[in-house]
């Protein structure tokens, strides 16, 4: 069956494995579409992903010297939809031809077990196409509640990719009056169309002295734009004892990042968000599997039109194009999804 593999930097390839065998508890699924996390999966294409040089030690939670992963990387994806076209005889639910959603990679089928698929079906007539935002959408909830929003916040989301418009479109449900900045016109508009009530081009200026001219700064931030310049402008941006929320995926060192600055004189909290987990004071009542499942009602519920964000659709076979075009012209693509089916 196909699957993609980075071969090593920059080098794509769609080849074959074999399927895996069906055990007992599992299920076993065709895909039909698998999304692209284009954030994540360039630090693979590129070799900057900080597991391909160190070494994550999961009982010190620390990097050290070593590595974690090694090309070829294969199967790597963030989020799948597929339909279940076998079952090990003790299982019920999922049923054969119900339509799921879950992470097994950028591959044609996938022995999942039952468990992790629970509550992943997907309502009759759905588009297949919204399954493969609900990773994604988890982690713009995960990032809107870590700014801890409430009701007239004034709100800056730096970043207006998939992750930043859903995170915009969130904070707004949330009560919150967001302004939503990038570099991309295209991406602005849509931001407003998501509910943002003022946005800003970084291109023209500087965010943080826009929004002085017309209150103290912003209550919270969230950064998801990845760049240090963006962290920077966004500790800038907040007002005194402001928050900012860095749930970029933040590469290399920190350059431009002036912590002897605004961050130092305005007594900045700077939180990190990250998917491997809900903020802490929320772990007694939140957790991944809550923030994927609440975030996919709401597109079910109409709430968030996360299809709308889908601009290519590509054959698995011209994944190496993909990428090629996520890595030279970022611009063009905001939610790409590879087709498995025939």
């Amino acid at each position: 069956m196909r699957v993609i593999t980075f071969e090593e930097p920059g080098h794509v390839r769609v080849g074959l494995e074999s399927p895996a065998k069906l055990v007992p508890g599992s299920v076993r699924v065709r895909t039909i579409y698998s999304g692209v996390s284009a954030g994540t999966e360039l630090t693979a294409y590129r070799g900057t992903n900080p597991y391909l040089t160190r070494k994550w030690d999961t009982d010190r939670r620390l990097f050290v010297d070593g590595q974690t992963h090694a090309y070829p990387l294969s199967g790597w994806g963030y989020q799948e939809v597929g339909e279940v076209v076998e079952a090990a005889p003790d299982v019920g639910d999922p049923a054969v031809g119900s339509l799921v959603w879950g992470i097994w990679g950028h591959r044609a089928q996938a022995v999942v077990p039952a468990e992790k698929l629970a509550g992943h079906v997907l309502p009759p007539g759905a588009d297949p196409l919204t399954g493969v935002f609900a990773r994604v959408g988890a982690i713009a909830l995960n990032a809107v509640h870590a700014a801890d929003v409430h009701l007239g916040d004034q709100i800056a989301i730096f970043g207006q990719g998939v992750i930043g418009l859903l995170a915009t479109r969130l904070a707004v449900l949330s009560g919150a009056r967001v302004v939503a900045t990038d570099a991309i016109p295209d991406r602005l508009e849509l931001a407003r169309k998501f509910g943002a009530a003022d946005t800003f081009d970084v291109a023209s200026g500087s965010l943080a002295e826009f929004m002085r001219k017309r209150i103290e700064g912003a209550d919270t931030v969230i950064e998801l734009s990845g760049s240090h310049l963006g962290l920077h402008e966004a500790i800038r941006t907040v007002r005194k004892g402001g928050r900012v929320v860095a749930a970029g995926f933040y590469q290399g060192d920190g350059v431009g990042l002036r912590l002897g600055e605004e961050f130092h004189h305005n007594q900045v909290q700077l939180v990190s968000s990250q998917i491997g987990g809900v903020a802490s004071w929320l772990a007694h009542r939140w957790d991944v599997e809550r923030l994927q499942t609440t975030f996919m009602e709401l597109v079910h519920r109409g709430e968030v039109d996360a299809a709308e964000l889908v601009t290519h659709v590509v054959p698995v076979e011209r994944a190496a194009e993909a990428f090629d075009l996520l890595d030279k012209h970022p611009s063009e693509v905001l939610q790409l999804v590879f087709r498995f089916e025939d």
